[in-house]
């Protein structure tokens, strides 16, 4: 009986230190979640980080963003999410009876054992080897339910997310035009799942305990009467929002963590990145004390969230552990030591220690539950963080997919060195859709930055009319065609051009996509694409052959071969690749930035000659003399704001020269 009996006061210690244990679980999940891998992010400016690290607070705004992104994740009352929701609900109720059942088989086990009952230890024995595959299954079904329900939840946010960050080219203007969004990579893959994790462990660790002290309550009101239950009830609601108060900061330490840890990243990719040319520069001293910044401040946060975790681990323990251990033992102790209550006035020794064990049992089951609840607070200040930064990426979409974008420009004009500042309006140009012309009127080059390029720009251009455009780095040649391809905004004036599907670009470095050979030359239509357009795979032979590239099929020996073609390609067969996918396309119009430069002079004779023969025009970037035959226009800028749109002559080509 001594040895029962330590057991038992370990035992009823365990009832009022049962918080310890949930905010031990608790600490363990959320340390390893927050200090878990992050995905490399863009640096941050630090007024940007301060803006943003405010928004992560449990207030009437978390609750509404909340509520903003439950809409997405269940679009309707009957869905498979909300089917998961509701079996999660059922196996949650199924597991609290059946904890409900493990207290009290557990205890006539235990009994008929101090009891020497032979008869009564294997009949409930019996019973709990019976039970035991369905409580099984019933722990795993809910592990089955919570991962589909994390993974829907996921792919939901996230297809919600890419349709608008992929509508357009907002995935190009959110990182080259807004600035407010560093990383949206880490947003849309991480966060997002961190977020569906949190809210659905949120909702698990919620109701569970809700359904669990609602059970329990009614269980101990017929064991040790209401006022025990109410009493730990009242101390751990009030000690809830005592911590939940004292740990308000977490959600702010949490977010600031992960964008140090992105910056850190980010630092060290750029290092790989970039390895050659640091390498010709010397610069590994330099990058060096770059490292160690970015290291150091990352440092000096994780060890202020060390020691503020250190402090509210302390008052987690005297307010979750030790005065809980009181409240449990003044609770449990009171209608057993009371001499007039009914309950016990007749009963004998082992029954008092029969109800004493399974009425402790369901007060740290019932302690448990209330410490989830209190400790749930914890989960929201972090969910809240997360909820902030993926609030944030949707109203920059949305801002950014309407033509709204966060960032005053400025124009510049040089006039005796003086700075006349003229505020721009991004979006306030006209464009009218229009084939075979290209037409600039009284247009503001300006770059996102603010920064003048040129000032009033118009010239026009009819189809058949190549036009070459010059002039030193930095005068402004990117930048026209971003703003003839819609990359960046129209600040003033009118643009005439054709539909986006007709004008086509050909950068210096080719994009090579990932998949077959195919896939190369028809980039970005799918083979899917190619077949509705009635090309043929002969068809798209001829147009390597007029790059001289046939050999690759022949090497390959199939359309389909899979290669990474970023690596087996040269430089000139990537630049040739990319003029024979501009001959399947065959837009009206062509943008050629120095797009046959690894090329040879021969065969790029022979390119431009094509380009003619199919009726592509073009607008040509380049410094090659031997290009000037293929243009009938010269637009040359020299980088001071002023321009020139003349026709190429032969004094033209002998000055240019």
């Amino acid at each position: 009986m001594a040895a029962v009996s330590k057991y038992l006061t370990a035992g009823n210690s365990s009832i009022a230190g049962a918080l310890l244990f949930a905010v031990y679980v608790l600490k363990q999940r959320l340390s390893s979640e927050t200090n878990g891998e992050k995905g490399a992010s863009k640096p941050l400016l630090d007024n940007d980080k301060d803006r943003k690290t405010d928004k992560a607070a449990v207030d009437k705004v978390f609750f509404r963003r909340v509520y903003h992104i439950i809409k997405i994740l269940l679009p309707q009352t009957f869905c498979k999410e909300s089917g998961y929701l509701l079996l999660i609900a059922v196996i949650l109720m199924a597991r609290t009876y059946c904890d409900v059942w493990m207290i009290h088989n557990g205890t006539m086990i235990e009994s008929a054992i101090i009891g020497r009952s032979t008869t009564a230890f294997k009949r409930y024995l019996v019973n709990f080897i019976t039970v035991m595959p369905f409580i099984s299954l019933v722990n795993n079904l809910l592990k089955l339910g919570l991962n589909e329900l994390k993974l829907c939840f996921r792919v939901r946010l996230t297809n919600h997310l890419y349709n608008d960050y992929l509508t357009g080219f907002t995935y190009y203007q959110i990182g080259n035009l807004d600035n407010r969004i560093a990383n949206p990579d880490q947003l849309i893959t991480q966060d997002v799942e961190k977020f569906c994790n949190s809210v659905v462990d949120l909702y698990s660790n919620v109701s569970k305990p809700l359904l669990d002290i609602l059970i329990y309550l009614c269980k101990l009101n017929t064991a040790i009467g209401s006022l025990g239950p109410a009493s730990l009830l009242s101390y751990l609601v009030f000690s809830g929002l005592l911590l939940t108060r004292l740990r308000r900061p977490i959600g702010k330490m949490t977010v600031t963590e992960q964008r140090y840890e992105g910056e850190y990243r980010y630092v060290n990719s750029r290092l790989i990145t970039n390895s050659e040319e640091i390498a010709f520069y010397n610069g590994n001293r330099r990058e060096k004390q770059t490292i160690n910044g970015t290291f150091q401040k990352l440092v000096d946060h994780l060890s202020h969230f060390i020691h503020f975790r250190f402090s509210m681990g302390v008052m987690d323990s005297i307010i979750a552990k030790y005065i809980a251990m009181v409240v449990g033992y003044l609770v449990i102790s009171r209608p057993f030591l009371d001499l007039t209550n009914q309950r016990h006035v007749n009963s004998t020794y082992s029954e008092r220690l029969e109800d004493y064990y399974q009425s402790g049992r369901m007060l740290m089951s019932l302690a448990q539950a209330l410490g989830r609840i209190v400790l749930a607070g914890r989960e929201m200040t972090r969910l809240s963080g997360f909820t902030a930064r993926i609030t944030e990426i949707q109203e920059v979409l949305k801002e950014l997919n309407s033509g709204r974008y966060e960032r005053t420009m400025v124009t510049q004009r040089l006039k005796d060195d003086l700075v006349e500042k003229i505020p721009l309006t991004p979006g306030r140009g006209k464009i009218i859709i229009a084939d075979n012309i290209i037409k600039f009127e009284h247009i503001p080059l300006a770059t996102p930055n603010g920064d003048i390029l040129i000032r009033d720009l118009s010239f026009e251009v009819s189809s058949g009319t190549n036009v070459l455009v010059c002039g030193p780095n930095g005068c402004g040649k990117s930048s026209l065609f971003r703003v003839l391809g819609e990359l960046w905004p129209l600040c003033g004036g009118q643009l005439t051009k054709p539909e986006r599907g007709k004008l086509f670009y050909v950068p210096q470095r080719p994009y090579m996509t990932l998949g077959s050979l195919r896939d190369q030359v028809i980039y970005p239509d799918t083979h899917e694409d190619q077949k509705k357009k009635g090309t043929s795979d002969r068809v798209l032979k001829e147009h390597l052959d007029n790059v001289q590239l046939g050999h690759i099929l022949e090497r390959e020996g199939s359309w389909d071969s899979v290669q990474d073609w970023m690596d087996v390609l040269s430089g000139g067969e990537k630049q040739r690749m990319a003029m024979a996918r501009l001959f399947y396309h065959k837009p009206q119009f062509a943008i050629l930035d120095e797009c046959t430069s690894a090329v040879s002079v021969d065969v790029e004779d022979f390119i431009y000659s094509h380009c003619r023969k199919v009726g592509i025009t073009l607008f040509t970037v380049s410094h090659r003399k031997s290009l000037w035959k293929h243009h009938e226009y010269y637009l040359h800028m020299d980088g001071r704001g002023n321009y020139e749109f003349k026709p190429i002559t032969k004094e033209t080509v002998e000055f240019g020269s």
